[in-house]
């Protein structure tokens, strides 16, 4: 069945390109500043000066500097990097329903976190972010060998396969887990629906250098990977060798998605929505694409979160909820799309 063509706005020229970046910085820098002032604790801008020039330790000066300073720069980071690596993702397996989430990266990440719970109790903090790194990187790496790394010829439509077979093993080992212990159920709900509330300022710094590389990286590989959306043949054709770069590209996936999940936890469809949003105004340009993707993924995670602390006020809600609410609509609408092709 045909269906008519969707215009897109690409914005073409460099200029504009700049100019609709810049504002997009002022739009992410609004909304850090919205993130460190707005909530149940009513703080100002000066209350905000006041805890970084003359600290007193008085509730406005605590909630700004323990909870909301590390609470937006969690969701800064890792709203960037989800938005990153689902670029990545659906550029590698050309699939417009793709995340970071199709290779296993969430479902083994939450497995090895409730294994920590349920079996090692007395893990700190950083210990258990190791855990869930280890997860993720060990399921992506099931899906690299089951889509045929291993013999040099990874197909997209396998590695779409094995990501959905590993996501729904690992999901089922969890599950049992939690099954069986309903105090790790209790402990670790709320980082399973995803949320960047209660996180500590030593995670971020623990994973910002792995975030900061995989982001200097993918630049470096904007060219090949501008060259490998034109498709597999023509970047062979060039002479761009696409397995070592479907390689680079996995493990971009699990520094940048594995650290964010382990911090975050499982936060859905801002890898699914953000590399749309991206190639709606820059097209296939890896050069614009890759800092567009990150400050449209950091402006949509702060924005939910944001959004979280309003939403049932003054109850919060996890910010992973909040970016389903969000993306639900975008799913159907870009499922409905690929369907009427």
């Amino acid at each position: 069945m045909s269906s008519r063509r969707i215009p897109v706005l690409t914005i073409r020229s460099n200029k504009s390109r700049w100019l609709f970046l810049f504002g997009l910085l002022l739009i992410l820098i609004a909304l850090f500043f919205a993130s460190l002032l707005m909530g149940y604790i009513k703080t100002d801008f000066a209350d905000l000066v006041d805890t970084y020039t003359n600290y007193s330790e008085n509730i406005e000066h605590i909630v700004i500097k323990t909870s909301r300073m590390p609470r937006a720069l969690i969701a800064l980071f890792i709203g960037a990097s989800l938005g990153l690596s689902g670029l990545l993702m659906q550029t590698l397996t050309k699939n417009p329903m793709a995340s970071p989430g199709l290779l296993g990266v969430n479902s083994g990440a939450a497995f090895f976190m409730v294994f920590a719970y349920s079996f090692i109790p007395s893990l700190t903090e950083n210990y258990l972010m190791l855990f869930s790194i280890i997860g993720a990187a060990l399921a992506v790496l099931l899906v690299y060998a089951l889509a045929g790394g291993i013999r040099g010829a990874i197909q997209t439509f396998d590695l779409t396969l094995a990501g959905a077979a590993i996501s729904a093993i690992f999901m089922s080992f969890t599950q049992v887990t939690l099954f069986k212990d309903q105090k790790t159920m209790e402990e670790v709900l709320f980082w399973l629906t995803g949320s960047v509330e209660g996180r500590s300022m030593s995670l971020l710094l623990n994973i910002l250098p792995f975030i900061v590389v995989g982001w200097i990286v993918t630049f470096l590989l904007a060219k090949r990977l501008s060259l490998f959306s034109l498709g597999e043949e023509i970047a062979k054709g060039l002479g761009l060798n696409t397995e070592l770069l479907k390689l680079q590209i996995i493990l971009l996936v699990i520094v940048l998605a594995g650290t964010s999940v382990a911090v975050a936890g499982p936060i859905s469809l801002v890898g699914l929505i953000i590399p749309h949003l991206t190639r709606f105004l820059t097209g296939s340009d890896f050069k614009w694409a890759i800092p567009y993707s990150i400050l449209l993924g950091a402006i949509l995670l702060l924005s939910a979160d944001v959004a979280s602390r309003f939403i049932i006020y003054p109850k919060e809600i996890p910010v992973g909820a909040v970016t389903a609410i969000l993306g639900t609509p975008f799913f159907i609408y870009i499922a409905r799309k690929a369907e009427n092709k």
